[in-house]
């Protein structure tokens, strides 16, 4: 065999064109990368490939040498199935499940649990009433409990606490793992240790030979102490679980669980204007582009979906939105779990900004624009009208609303 390392320019030009259907496909993998909070990611796993029975292959014939990745067709690949049959013991995790999903925050969170519980161990995830998620075995969760009720709607961490408490008498695990987030997971985590009388690691970004490292003084420094029962993880804390998947199976308590009477009231969610709502931290953003020709409509839009309001680099540099509106990597890096897109054909700039957005929704004219390659639903007409009927459907569904409460 010749030693000569051979060039196809044909692939190295669609590595180069954007435009190109299976530009992405040529793409080398990322072994390092920056997270949204700063810290570098390395990829443990990106030399060799994955086999078509969903094993890690090394590739020692020297075809990835100089970054020159070896390119095959895509196959679906079935990843190899983890199972513990007796578990010596239980990692228990309670993920925050922000709209019912689990997050990039909970994937870390269950990518740590997977390192604590090893291979004796299982990772059982406790869930409050129904969601939405269909990925908890490539997530890492061997055993699944699901506390359903509608005591946990809404604000509800007294009643949570005191779920939490029937599980921790069942199963008395190894270790809890909540995430410390302001989406509920940090103060749940809180109050549960409070109602243990335990003290627990907060801010935890790292757990090595015993002892956890979490942040201190505003960020700036890190506190070292050994490993608690309960533990407050941030964001970043592992890596998820990519490379096996698990069974999932369901838990129940052995015991009905008993109710108790709340001190708090939940009376619903407060009004915010979602103007108000800064960038990077909105949720829903709907962001227009050179496309959007009725910026009244536009507005009006936004206005009956409840969403915070985007831009472009083109619409704010046309005077249509203002400066701090602008999306993208020359405006605010975006993270948020809906992001519509009228009329923007995602230039890269753009594409970066959004890059953390979990759910993106195009609406272009254009079916071969960027970001309806970006999206994961595409509407391809006239804004105007799609608009339109846009406002026309959400009315309909409040009036529906409205007259089933009647």
């Amino acid at each position: 065999m010749s030693d000569i390392i051979r060039r196809d320019p044909r692939a190295e030009w669609i590595a180069r064109n954007r435009l190109h259907p299976l530009h992405a496909a040529m793409q080398p993998a990322l072994h390092s990368w920056m997270g949204p909070n700063g810290v570098i990611r390395k990829s443990l796993h990106g030399v060799g490939f994955i086999g078509p029975n969903g094993l890690k292959r090394i590739d020692r014939s020297g075809a990835q040498q100089g970054g020159a990745v070896k390119r095959t067709a895509a196959v679906e690949v079935q990843l190899p199935l983890h199972q513990v049959t007796a578990p010596a013991f239980y990692i228990n995790v309670v993920p925050d499940m922000v709209g019912g999903r689990l997050s990039s925050h909970d994937r870390d969170l269950l990518g740590l649990a997977r390192q604590l519980a090893g291979s004796d161990g299982a990772v059982l995830a406790v869930v409050f009433g129904e969601h939405k998620e269909s990925a908890f075995a490539t997530a890492g969760v061997d055993r699944l409990l699901v506390l359903d009720g509608h005591e946990f709607d809404g604000y509800s961490p007294e009643q949570r606490v005191h779920g939490l408490r029937a599980v921790d008498n069942q199963y008395n695990p190894r270790h809890w793992l909540l995430p410390d987030s302001r989406s509920g997971g940090g103060e749940l985590g809180r109050r549960f240790a409070a109602s243990l009388k335990e003290r627990p690691a907060t801010r935890v970004w790292q757990i090595k030979d015993g002892a956890c490292i979490g942040r201190a003084g505003a960020g700036q420094e890190d506190l070292a102490r050994p490993l608690p029962r309960l533990i407050l993880a941030a964001a970043e804390c592992a890596d998820p679980v990519s490379e096996t998947r698990h069974e999932v199976l369901p838990m129940e308590l052995s015991t009905p669980l008993a109710r108790s009477l709340p001190r708090i009231e939940d009376l619903g969610a407060v009004a915010v204007d979602p103007a108000a709502i800064p960038m990077a931290e909105a949720e829903f953003i709907f962001s227009g582009g050179n496309g959007v020709k009725d910026w009244a409509l536009f507005h009006q839009t936004a206005a009956a979906l409840g969403a915070t309001e985007g831009a472009s680099r083109v619409a704010v540099d046309d005077g249509f939105m203002a400066r701090d509106r602008q999306v993208g990597a020359s405006g605010t890096w975006v993270t948020a779990r809906v992001y519509v897109a009228v009329g923007i054909s995602g230039a890269i700039q753009h594409l970066q900004g959004i890059g953390a957005c979990d759910k993106v929704v195009a609406i272009n004219l254009d079916p071969g624009c960027d970001m309806i390659k970006r999206a994961d639903l595409s509407v391809i007409g006239e804004s105007a009208a799609i608009l339109q009927a846009l406002i026309a459907a959400v009315e309909a569904y409040r009036n529906g609303a409205k007259r089933d409460a009647a």
